[in-house]
């Protein structure tokens, strides 16, 4: 998303902040004991329990296949260096003010061109698929970027879910917009409610992930609780936050920030260090969490590294759809 600073005026961590690797793995290790505990005890029934509060753990299977090798990104980093405007407009504004969301219950409504539009629980999302950890690239349209392991399934198990008809061309997601429990709705910055979409090839990709956790636990508030889409190889704003809505459309849905500025913010939203930002370049970025302030910028990779996508847009001029 957009924010009011420029990118040289981040303020990096330093590597001593850095959660070292053998912490994390030791914990992702007793989240495994747990899983195995929840299996004894009569398979995954304890996971709905698991979204009642915030910091309750996931237990999920790491799936090597979408693992990236990259230094994972501190967990105080990335739940408190955010973008989330229904909380504030600065980065540190959601952790402070993400508390007053209310998680359960939560519903999601599935409408629109489908077969069997339906309306889920969590309880109903977490028995749709096997939660696996993922651990992706995201990079935000400002400059920065983040490694994080993320909790979830493809997408495509709940589109196959819907069966959505021949009509179906897009996927379009509808987040949560109660002024009473996020602050940042008195803004008028948007047009609320905050709606994203994808067309349906790049929803049905693997890489995309229907979202309900990250490191080892229910996502934090902040991080877009209770569920969330991620899609990797586009920027951080295309990962709809705290959704209540997926509909299935024909035509190509009207996004948040393409309706607020749409020189600057396409409807594809690609990771493309060739397609500069009308006021910076998108050629480099600063890894969150790496070597402090003045370590040199990463040079930023085409879909953000995730090249398999790249048959997705064979013929397109990335240029004029960016």
């Amino acid at each position: 998303m957009l924010i009011k600073i420029r990118p040289d005026q981040i303020d990096i961590p330093t590597a001593s902040e850095i959660t070292p690797r053998d912490l994390y793995l030791s914990r992702r290790s007793f989240m495994a004991r747990v899983a195995a505990g929840a299996a004894l005890a009569g398979g995954m029934g304890a996971l709905p329990q698991a979204f009642a509060q915030q910091g309750r753990k996931l237990p999920a299977q790491l799936n090597n296949a979408f693992a990236v090798m990259d230094k994972q990104t501190a967990y105080k980093d990335a739940t408190s260096y955010n973008n989330y405007y229904e909380f504030g407009t600065d980065k540190a504004d959601p952790a402070k003010n993400a508390g007053t969301l209310k998680t359960s219950p939560w519903t999601i409504d599935i409408e629109g061109e489908v077969k069997k539009p339906m309306t889920l629980d969590l309880d109903a999302l977490t028995k749709l698929a096997p939660l696996e950890e993922r651990i992706y690239r995201m990079r935000c349209v400002e400059g920065w970027s983040m490694v994080i392991p993320w909790i979830g399934y493809s997408l495509s198990a709940l589109i196959k879910k819907a069966e959505p008809t021949g009509n179906a061309k897009y996927v379009e997601f509808v987040t949560l917009a109660d002024k009473k429990q996020m602050p940042g709705l008195s803004t008028p910055i948007l047009n609320w409610p905050y709606r994203e979409g994808l067309r349906m090839d790049e929803a049905n990709h693997p890489l995309t992930l229907l979202t309900l956790g990250m490191y080892g636990e229910v996502l934090p508030n902040q991080n877009g609780a209770p569920v969330r889409i991620i899609v990797p190889w586009k920027y951080g704003f295309k990962s709809a936050k705290s959704i209540v809505k997926i509909r299935f459309v024909k035509d190509e849905p009207k996004t948040a920030w393409n309706l607020y500025a749409p020189q600057e913010y396409g409807f594809y939203s690609n990771v493309n260090p060739n397609v500069d930002h009308p006021r910076w370049s998108q050629a480099t970025e600063r890894r969150i969490g790496e070597d402090g302030f003045f370590a040199p910028k990463r040079k930023t990779l085409m879909f953000n590294g995730y090249n398999d996508v790249a048959s997705l847009y064979t013929g397109m001029d990335l240029r004029k759809f960016f």
